[in-house]
């Protein structure tokens, strides 16, 4: 069999712990998942702001025209 079985990694997972230790295993969990939170929310933004550009555009002015200029 090519593949691995339970046992191949439990006695992979037992060694990473023995070599790197359970304290630097947790701060890379942290950083690993602080990395893909912030990921996720730079995509939102981005999508966001794509969402906003493609929408399209009004321009409330005030417009003056010939007789309201007089009556000022």
């Amino acid at each position: 069999m090519a593949g691995l079985s339970i046992w191949h990694l439990l006695i992979f997972a037992v060694v990473v712990i023995l070599l790197f230790g359970t304290s630097k295993l947790k701060h890379l969990g942290k950083d690993v998942g602080g990395a893909i939170k912030d990921f996720k929310k730079s995509v939102k933004d981005d999508e966001a702001e794509q969402a906003q550009l493609q929408q399209p555009r009004t321009i409330d002015a005030q417009v003056k025209t010939p007789e309201t200029s007089v009556k000022s």
